[in-house]
């Protein structure tokens, strides 16, 4: 059967209100019905966590996106993280996480400008930190998302998909993931 890897897939935007419903039931079915095991959701937010054979992350995204395209009628961008690099995400993490709610890891699918985005002026987020790699930036949030600049500025210098979690969904889905 080859190597088996363990994966979360990172869907961006689903169930925000009415917008682009999915049940967590059925896309566990749907990603089920793709061959992978072990399939298990957390929240509402579009988190999967599954075994795949022989798959690299791009495949599993790509895999995931069309099922959803053809099953569900939606188009929903998808980052996927093997757990190796979950973990080396977690471990990068230059900043202190003062409250778990307000601190997001932007997840990119491509790579972040991080030229572009270390050189920012740091007075253009007066309430918000940013540490950036190549493929994550960390964002602390004092006075909470709902006016997040950071984000924004983030995607603006992503050449792929982009997609956040905050650090409490972070820490849990790399549990569920190393499990």
């Amino acid at each position: 059967m080859g190597d088996m890897t363990r994966y979360v897939a990172l869907l961006r935007g689903i169930n925000l209100g009415a917008r682009r419903p999915v049940a967590m039931a059925d896309l566990r079915t749907l990603v089920t019905r793709l061959g992978y095991t072990d399939v298990a959701t957390h929240l509402r937010s579009g988190n999967v966590v599954l075994t795949a054979p022989g798959a690299d992350a791009d495949e599993v995204a790509a895999r995931v996106r069309g099922a959803l395209r053809r099953e569900l009628d939606l188009d929903v961008p998808t980052v996927v993280r093997a757990a190796d690099r979950l973990r080396a995400a977690v471990d990068a993490n230059p900043l202190d996480v003062p409250d778990p709610a307000r601190f997001l890891v932007l997840f990119c699918s491509g790579h972040l400008d991080v030229d572009a985005l270390r050189g920012l002026d740091p007075s253009r987020l007066p309430d918000e930190r940013l540490a950036v790699t190549e493929t994550e930036a960390y964002t602390d949030h004092r006075e909470g998302l709902r006016r997040a600049r950071a984000p924004v500025l983030v995607a603006r210098h992503a050449d792929g998909v982009l997609t956040g979690r905050n650090w409490r969904t972070v820490l849990r889905l790399l549990r569920m993931v190393e499990g």
